[in-house]
C-alpha cells in the first residue's frame, strides 16, 4: 500500500498519455528503482505511455531480522514456498487496483493500463491485475513468484489477460523455480503466459528490456 505518492513519468515532448504501466518495485527498494529503465525500453509505435511508480511502504520484515524497510508485505520465512504475510499482499494489491482506478479517472481506457512488478512487487502484480474487475492492457512478471496463486479470486474481465513472466537462470534471490511455478499456475489458470528466462541473477539485463519494450508495443499498439 504506497504510503506518499508515486513517481509519475508522463509521456514526452509534451504527449497527452492515453496509456499506462504502472510498475512495482521489490523489498528495500522504492519507487525511483525503475525510473532508468523508462528511457531505455523504446516501445515500438512510442505510445504516449504514463508510467506510475509507486513506493511501498516501511514495514517491519521479519526474514530481516524485523528490521523497518520499503516493503508491500512481510516476507515470515525464505523456504522455497515464501511464506508471507497474506493479509498484507492483498491489502497492498488493493490499493494498487486504486491507482488503476485513479488512471481511469484521468482518462485512460482500462485495457490500456498494464501492472508490472519485480520481485515482491510482482507478487502484489499478480494478486492486483488478474483480480481486477475490468479488463487490463496486460501483467509483466519480474523475477517474481505467485504467491496467491491458489487464493487468488480470478476475474472474469481478466481471464485472458496478455500476460509475461520474466526470470534469472541464475536468480540466488527468488530461485527460477519459483517463477516457472507461477507461470504453470497461470497456464491452469487458462491464462495465456507466456515465459522467458536470461542468463542474469535478480535483476534486469539488456535483452530483457528490449524485449520489455516489445511486449509492451504489442500490448498498447
Amino acid at each position: 500500500m504506497p504510503e506518499s505518492k508515486p513517481l509519475i513519468i508522463e509521456p514526452d515532448q509534451g504527449r497527452q498519455a492515453d496509456a499506462a504501466v504502472i510498475i512495482l518495485h521489490g523489498l528495500g527498494a522504492d519507487g525511483h528503482d525503475f525510473a532508468p529503465l523508462i528511457p531505455a525500453l523504446n516501445v515500438p509505435g512510442k505510445p504516449a505511455i504514463r508510467y506510475v511508480l509507486p513506493h511501498a511502504p516501511s514495514r517491519p520484515v521479519t526474514i530481516n531480522g524485523g528490521m523497518r524497510m520499503p516493503a508491500w508485505y512481510d516476507i515470515l520465512d525464505m523456504n522455497l514456498g515464501r511464506r508471507i504475510d497474506e493479509i498484507q499482499l492483498k491489502a497492498s494489491a488493493k490499493q494498487v487496483q486504486g491507482l488503476i482506478d485513479e488512471q481511469r479517472r484521468l482518462g485512460i481506457d482500462s485495457e490500456r493500463i498494464i501492472v508490472a512488478g519485480f520481485s515482491q512487487g510482482g507478487a502484489v502484480a499478480y494478486e492486483a491485475a488478474l483480480s481486477y474487475p475490468e479488463p487490463l492492457g496486460g501483467l509483466l512478471a519480474l523475477s517474481t513468484y505467485f504467491a496467491t496463486g491458489d487464493s487468488i479470486e480470478l476475474a472474469e474481465a481478466n481471464r485472458h489477460l496478455a500476460t509475461e513472466v520474466h526470470h534469472g537462470t541464475f536468480d540466488p534471490v527468488v530461485p527460477e523455480s519459483l517463477g516457472r511455478a507461477g507461470f504453470e499456475r497461470l497456464r491452469a489458470l487458462g491464462i495465456p503466459a507466456e515465459y522467458r528466462t536470461y542468463p542474469m541473477a535478480h535483476a534486469l539485463c539488456p535483452q530483457q528490456t528490449v524485449d520489455i519494450g516489445n511486449w509492451l508495443g504489442h500490448c498498447l499498439g
